[in-house]
C-alpha cells in the first residue's frame, strides 16, 4: 500500500460560519466546517503547486451552538441589489458559537517527479511552519472577521464530543472539479457525523 503523507492541526474560536447553500438568504451555517473550508485552513500553512491538501475527516470537539449574527456588507454584490442600490446593506446569517475543531487530510500529488517527492516537501513544510506559527495567510472560520483564537499543533487534552450525531441530506463537498485551476462544479454528498467525527466522502 503506497504511504499516505498525513497532516492535521487544531482550530478553535469564538464564532464560525461555513454556509448552507441550500438556506437561500437565509445564511445558515452547516454544524461543521465543509470540505473546501478545511482544505483552505491548510492552504493557509504551506501550498506547492504540484501538490494538494486532501480533508479526509474533522472532529468536533465542543457542543454544536448557534447564534444569530449581523453585519454590515459592502461587498460587490451590493451593486445589483436594487434595494441597497450600491448602498452597504445589513447581513444576517445563523453563524456558530465558541467552536473547536481537529481537523485531518492527506497529501496528494498533482504531477509526479521521479526525483524529487512533492507530498513529504509539502508535509514537512506544514509542519514546521504550523509548529512555529508562520503562516501564509490568515485563517479564518467560514468568515474572514471570524480569526481562530487558537490554529496549531493538536493538543492532546482536546477529544471529539461523543454525544454529537446527526446526518446532514446535502453537504457542499467541492466546489471545482480540481482541486488547483478547477472551474465552478459544486458537489454535495450525504454526510454523518457519528460521535463527534464528520468524514468526507472520498
Amino acid at each position: 500500500m503506497p504511504k499516505q503523507y498525513c497532516v492535521s492541526a487544531e482550530v478553535e474560536g469564538k464564532m464560525a460560519f461555513f454556509a448552507r447553500p441550500d438556506t437561500g438568504a437565509s445564511f445558515v451555517s452547516y454544524p461543521a466546517p465543509t470540505y473546501s473550508a478545511v482544505k483552505g485552513m491548510f492552504e493557509c500553512v504551506a501550498r506547492l503547486k504540484t501538490a494538494f491538501f486532501r480533508p479526509t475527516h474533522v472532529h468536533i470537539c465542543r457542543p454544536i451552538q448557534f447564534h444569530a449574527y449581523s453585519t454590515n456588507y459592502n461587498g460587490p454584490l451590493r451593486k445589483s441589489n436594487q434595494i441597497s442600490k450600491g448602498n452597504p446593506y445589513q447581513l444576517k446569517c445563523v453563524v456558530l458559537t465558541d467552536v473547536a475543531y481537529q481537523i485531518f487530510g492527506v497529501i496528494e500529488e498533482i504531477e509526479r517527479h521521479p526525483d524529487f517527492n512533492h507530498r513529504h516537501y509539502l508535509q514537512d513544510k506544514f509542519e514546521r511552519r504550523l509548529k512555529r506559527g508562520e503562516l501564509f495567510a490568515t485563517p479564518f472560520l467560514g468568515l474572514k472577521e471570524f480569526v481562530p483564537s487558537y490554529f496549531g499543533p493538536l493538543r492532546p487534552e482536546t477529544r471529539p464530543s461523543a454525544d454529537i450525531s446527526e446526518t446532514i441530506p446535502a453537504m457542499l463537498l467541492q466546489v471545482f472539479d480540481k482541486p488547483i485551476d478547477g472551474v465552478f462544479a459544486p458537489r454535495f454528498v450525504e454526510a454523518t457525523i457519528a460521535e463527534g467525527v464528520l468524514h468526507y466522502a472520498e
